[in-house]
């Protein structure tokens, strides 16, 4: 009796269409709570695949629209994530920098010039633009042209100041593919001022001086003034960073949020910082966690599926990162990493996800529509495994398993019955 009161009194005063409400809302959680029941028993069926008997997995999944985990494996369980690393990097810099933010290598001139001759030195000053091809050299060589310049008293100075001198990256395998880490690109190599230099003797300037190089600043606002400017965007940088998982354009961006946060010259290890800064801001302790990079490429990162899928989250709440890390992503059967992959099956051209692969390693992390229709985030890495391709099996199968719609799960279970 005291609880029919007890509801008389809380329905008073409320709107007519308040229990219909209610039970709208009470039937949409029923049929959610069913669907996550149904979702966790296919996944455990998937743990029972013979990969598992002799590898480690660790896996989450949550529920973005719900804010709820609704799958865990081993999540934390501290792994090396591969090319995966890129989302912390990514999703670092998003955190760090607007959407007009640019990538900037400028040649500069000191003196001034007279009668076709320049009295003072041209500077090269790049910041790591892994961009920079052939027609970037013609436009450098081109602003010296507008000039009128047919004389260089003086000498063409490599600024290798915008980040500190090491070209390789921590726990980089000596053997691996590795990208050359120089703030002076040209066709992913070390060779701009180089390069450079020849151009600007192919076009009949005389270099009185040499090519020198230094890692201190030489140029500033009130010491140089600029002759060209080639500029890229972070957002392209983005793009071909995560679609083909660059390891070198991600180290790029590695570099640069550590400019952004006052390093000069940058380092990797301001760079680790801002990530562990980040990782505390989203309520994990950083302390747990290894950074070594930010291609995924060094054997000291560890991570859990846990850390990825949390950044995930804070990106996906985040509108000055979701739209711009969510169109950077790999889409399976359609882009990227993933273009041959889920094809045919619920998750292709759903799936909007990271790859990763090293030796023993395959990881996959993102985002997807789940058959509910609940956005969901999701971290898989498989350790252990002798082959990638075994790794990347497990996660299609997972993958099938979040996108397949209702309906097609109702029809299953009619077959199954």
């Amino acid at each position: 009796m005291k609880r029919l009161i007890l509801h008389l009194i809380i329905y008073i005063g409320l709107p007519l269409n308040f229990a219909a409400a209610q039970d709208t809302l009470t039937v949409d959680t029923l049929k959610t709570a069913d669907w996550t029941c149904r979702l966790q028993q296919k996944l455990n069926s998937l743990m029972s695949m013979p990969l598992l008997e002799t590898t480690q997995m660790g896996m989450m999944v949550y529920d973005l629209t719900a804010d709820t985990v609704i799958y865990t494996h081993g999540a934390r369980q501290r792994m090396r994530p591969a090319s995966t690393m890129k989302l912390l990097t990514a999703i670092t810099a998003l955190d760090l920098m607007d959407g007009d933010y640019w990538l900037r290598t400028s040649l500069y001139r000191t003196g001034n010039v007279r009668d076709g001759v320049l009295e003072g030195n041209v500077i090269l000053h790049g910041c790591m633009d892994p961009h920079l091809s052939k027609d970037d050299v013609e436009a450098l060589v081109e602003g010296l042209e507008y000039l009128e310049v047919d004389t260089i008293k003086g000498n063409l100075v490599a600024d290798l100041s915008f980040k500190e001198e090491t070209l390789l990256g921590e726990g980089w395998c000596w053997d691996d593919d590795n990208p050359v880490l120089s703030p002076l690109l040209l066709n992913r190599k070390d060779n701009l001022a180089e390069q450079l230099l020849k151009r600007i003797r192919d076009k009949g300037i005389v270099l009185t001086g040499g090519l020198t190089t230094t890692t201190r600043p030489v140029v500033t606002q009130s010491s140089g003034i600029v002759v060209a400017t080639r500029s890229c965007s972070l957002d392209l940088i983005l793009k071909q960073m995560m679609k083909d998982s660059d390891n070198l354009y991600a180290e790029a961006v590695f570099y640069h949020i550590a400019a952004v946060t006052g390093s000069r010259p940058a380092r990797a290890q301001q760079s680790r910082a801002a990530v562990r800064r980040l990782i505390n801001r989203i309520g994990l302790p950083s302390q747990h966690y290894r950074i070594a990079d930010g291609s995924g490429l060094s054997l000291y990162n560890y991570v859990t599926p846990e850390l990825e899928t949390m950044m995930l989250r804070y990106a996906w709440q985040q509108e000055h990162i979701i739209d711009r890390l969510y169109n950077s992503l790999p889409i399976a059967g359609e882009d990227g990493t993933l273009k041959n992959r889920m094809t045919g099956t619920p998750a292709a051209g759903n799936v909007h996800a990271k790859t990763g692969t090293l030796t023993g390693i395959s990881s996959l992390a993102g985002y997807c529509t789940a058959g509910n229709g609940h956005e969901l985030a999701f971290c898989i890495i498989n350790q252990g495994v002798e082959k990638a391709s075994d790794g990347r099996a497990f996660q299609d199968a997972v993958c099938k398993v979040l996108c397949q719609p209702l309906g097609d799960e109702n029809q299953e279970n009619d077959n199954e019955k």
